[in-house]
């Protein structure tokens, strides 16, 4: 397997809201055949909710790469970001997320750049996704 993005929870939640401009952008990546996954602390985060049974599973369905587990290697590393970009209050989980991209070896695609930027320094790849309005 190739590239694989992994995602952020705010592009899970815009798949399920169907109007949401981001969806263009991950419907580009599936057209071309592009894996994309997301870490089980992303999908905890997407699950919940609010959304249908039958949402969860078109979403679970389009993550051909997966929904890969937590790991310790992952939490040490998700560990050393929050440290290092000032142990921000309410952003361990996307140390975690960050972490567990980095750690897989996947760029993180998301619309939450502002948060996700601090990470860059110490290796992370994002692929900004623009709010378009």
């Amino acid at each position: 397997m190739g590239i694989v993005i992994h995602l952020d929870t705010n592009l899970l939640i815009d798949l399920v809201t169907c109007h949401s401009p981001q969806v263009a952008m991950v419907r580009g990546w599936l057209k071309n055949n592009t894996p994309l996954s997301a870490s089980a602390v992303t999908w905890s985060e997407f699950c919940n909710g609010p959304h249908s049974k039958e949402q969860k599973d078109a979403i679970h369905a389009i993550l051909r790469g997966g929904i890969h587990p937590f790991t310790a290697d992952q939490a040490e590393f998700a560990s050393r970001l929050f440290h290092k970009t000032g142990r921000k209050r309410g952003s361990h989980a996307d140390c975690m997320i960050a972490a567990a991209a980095f750690c897989s070896r996947q760029s993180i695609a998301t619309r939450n750049i502002k948060d996700f930027e601090r990470f860059v320094p110490y290796g992370v790849n994002i692929i900004k996704v623009p709010t378009l309005s």
